[in-house]
């Protein structure tokens, strides 16, 4: 039988995908890989797109299409086989592209048709991509010394192991704790679904009572609505010391601080190398931001803007608990908790009443019909037997233009599940570009993503199954997920290299999926996309008015905290100084500095910012506020051209045209500008919290 992750003629096949097909698949990807990097750099004539370029191409899509099933798979099937077997061939895949990334051969090939004739006559997605590559050669250490270059693949290799293993210690420390419960009592409050889904949980290991856990549809309910402050603590505290040296259900070996430092100093070791003065430097070489300075004002800018309405949020929750709640002093595992009391009363409503309007069918239809009228296009589901899943929760669908032209498909996986990864992201399976084959003639490649979320999925009530109920705010991660998803589906771009999010500048990959949000406010979006669990009715106006009028409940204490978070993020990656003080202290500083709620001393928050020292966002989570700023301000045109509700086709067309088609393959200022007609502004972004503009 054949492998699966050497066949390439359409979808993935994961219902054939073993374990034993991994090793074998990686092996030959990488043979045909160097003997095309062997064949192109012995070239004798001027390099062309088509003798140099497009094999390379051609070779590396086959090669991170099927790594790409590999690591999806590891992170939503995990199991001790596949982890093993994904760690043991990370290292060669890292190994490969650090090589490539170094190539003196191929850098220097590249720089020859930089400077040819050729080049002026390539269309201008093809140009960005060669300047692109010979930024990325430059950054892979091309222009190292000899001598210097082995050890830049070392710390490249030891750096894709590090950031595996935190997020395995992570994920083993999620699924270390749960806490079965018997006592009734103490689990008051807790609404009926969750409890129905704890209940399940605990018949599953055959016991009785209700059993929780710290993934987050498990977890959040209990820190929002139980009113045992001890079972609250409990919960919180086991969350907050996960892969840590507090962490005591795992071991030492899983404490993933040792990572941490290990990860820093490699980063810095290798920034040196470059030339560079620190990672933050390498890191914004590829984004919009000019300097980690230029970074680092601009959220203490937002912080100044926010702080004073955060001190009110956090004033008026402390008030709250001491009246109302008989609680004197605020802790860390009461926020969630008195901030959801708060609201209900303040706004005479809560999540749990919101939540019983979203159920899962009614608001992927909402969803869609959005984006069909905003972008002209068609999502239809397809038929589980036409397509091999990972899993038989996970769904898969076609969106296609006017005429039925399949334009793009996408799988979702919704729901949480102990062998998957937390968090919520896009990932793309196959990217749009256009192939040229001697037999078949030229075609367009079909781009197809991957949607992942971590929602509570469907349970069984009275031997019925019901529907998985989202609550508002999971409505919004499942629209920012879509928004990542259509920039790349809806791309027009037919280069590899900038098709989709291929390219685009890290810091504004994420005002496509920020700009999503902003209709899951809006009436006319909100209302078709609810149905009551139990009576069937749509959203009322009064309950929508008044989740409007809370929208910005505590918004200065959630700007504040993603901008802990991202000057944490600068600082360890730009002055921080490990002979002179730890993480946390570093984190403790930044906190005196900007924030207004201190964490409990146990809590340690690195050892879970898998965003920054496993993921893609190091030296790079402010993008979350700078993508917001943009993401405001291109909404604030849906609302300048609003006539019968922003759903505004035209608009909706110009952002499909200037922004998601655009993909990588110019700056995103300037498709930004091509969009807005000027360049970004902050007021937009203030005024959708609710902070005055001056």
């Amino acid at each position: 039988m054949s492998n699966p992750l050497l066949d390439f003629s359409g979808l993935p096949r994961f219902a054939e995908i073993r374990e034993e097909h991994i090793a074998p698949a990686v092996e030959q990807l990488l043979y045909e890989n160097r003997a095309v990097v062997e064949k192109v750099r012995a070239l004798t004539e001027v390099p062309t797109w088509e003798n140099f370029v497009q094999p390379m191409v051609d070779a590396n899509e086959r090669l991170s299409r099927a790594w790409g099933q590999i690591s999806h798979l590891n992170a939503v099937m995990n199991s001790p086989q596949l982890r093993d077997i994904y760690n043991q061939n990370l290292p060669l895949i890292t190994q490969f592209y650090a090589e490539v990334s170094q190539d003196q051969a191929l850098f220097e090939k590249y720089r020859q048709l930089r400077a040819s004739v050729q080049f002026d006559n390539l269309t201008p997605a093809r140009k960005k991509i060669v300047d692109n590559e010979l930024r990325d050669f430059r950054l892979g250490g091309a222009e190292l010394p000899a001598e210097k270059k082995q050890r830049f693949i070392q710390i490249q290799e030891e750096l894709s192991k590090l950031s595996s293993t935190f997020n395995d210690n992570l994920l083993d420390a999620t699924n270390a704790f749960s806490l079965v419960i018997e006592d009734e009592q103490t689990v008051a409050g807790i609404p009926a679904d969750v409890l129905q889904a704890a209940k399940a949980l605990a018949e599953g290991d055959s016991r009785s009572g209700w059993k929780f856990t710290l993934h987050m549809p498990s977890y959040l309910p209990v820190l929002q609505y139980a009113d045992d402050r001890a079972l609250r603590e409990q919960m919180y505290r086991a969350y907050a010391t996960r892969a840590s040296e507090l962490d005591e259900r795992v071991g030492a070996d899983k404490d993933n601080m040792p990572l941490i430092n290990q990860v820093l100093a490699l980063r810095q070791e290798a920034a040196l190398m470059l030339g560079f003065n620190n990672f933050a430097e390498v890191s914004l070489a590829t984004k919009m931001a000019l300097s980690p300075q230029q970074v680092l004002d601009f959220l203490m800018k937002l912080a100044t803007k926010a702080k004073s309405h955060a001190e009110n949020d956090l004033q008026a929750l402390q008030q709250f608990a001491a009246e109302k709640l008989n609680i004197a002093k605020l802790e860390a595992w009461d926020l969630a908790y008195v901030s959801e009391k708060l609201r209900e009363e303040r706004y005479a409503f809560s999540d749990q009443e919101v939540k019983q309007y979203f159920p899962e069918d009614k608001v992927l239809q909402g969803m869609f019909q959005l984006v069909e009228k905003l972008y002209g296009i068609r999502i239809v589901a397809t038929s589980a037997t036409q397509v091999q899943c990972w899993h038989a929760d996970v769904k898969f669908f076609d969106i296609r233009d006017t005429t039925g032209k399949l334009v793009g498909q996408f799988y979702l996986d919704l729901y949480a599940r102990s062998t998957k990864q937390g968090g919520a992201w896009m990932d793309g399976a196959i990217a749009r570009r256009r192939i040229e084959d001697k037999k078949s003639g030229s075609a367009i490649q079909v781009p197809v993503a991957y949607l992942t979320c971590n929602f509570s999925a469907p349970v069984k009530i009275d031997g019925q199954i019901r529907p998985a109920l989202f609550t508002h705010n999971e409505v919004i991660v499942l629209f920012h997920e879509f928004g990542h998803g259509l920039h790349h589906l809806l791309t027009q771009v037919e280069d590899l290299g900038v098709s989709g999010i291929n390219g685009v500048e890290w810091d504004a990959v994420e005002l496509p999926s920020q700009f999503m949000e902003n209709f899951c406010w809006e009436w006319d979006a909100l209302h078709s996309m609810t149905q009551h669990i139990e009576t069937g009715a749509s959203l009322p106006r009064v309950l929508y008015d008044k989740m409007l009028k809370a929208k910005n409940f505590q918004s200065g204490l959630q700007m504040l905290r993603q901008i802990e978070f991202a000057l944490f993020d600068m600082h360890v990656h730009y002055d921080f100084k490990p002979t002179e003080q730890t993480v946390l202290q570093l984190l403790d500083k930044i906190r005196e500095a900007v924030a207004v709620i201190i964490p409990p001393d146990f809590n340690r928050f690195p050892n879970s910012f898998a965003h920054i020292f496993a993921g893609g966002y190091a030296a790079g989570y402010y993008s979350y506020k700078w993508a917001e700023v943009l993401s405001a301000d291109a909404y604030s045109m849906f609302e300048e051209t609003a006539s019968d509700g922003v759903i505004n086709a035209s608009t909706g067309a110009r952002f499909l045209e200037e922004i998601l088609a655009k993909g990588g393959s110019r700056s995103a200022l300037e498709s930004f500008v091509a969009f807005r007609g000027r360049e970004p502004e902050l007021d937009a972004l203030l005024r959708h919290n609710g902070m005055e503009v001056a």
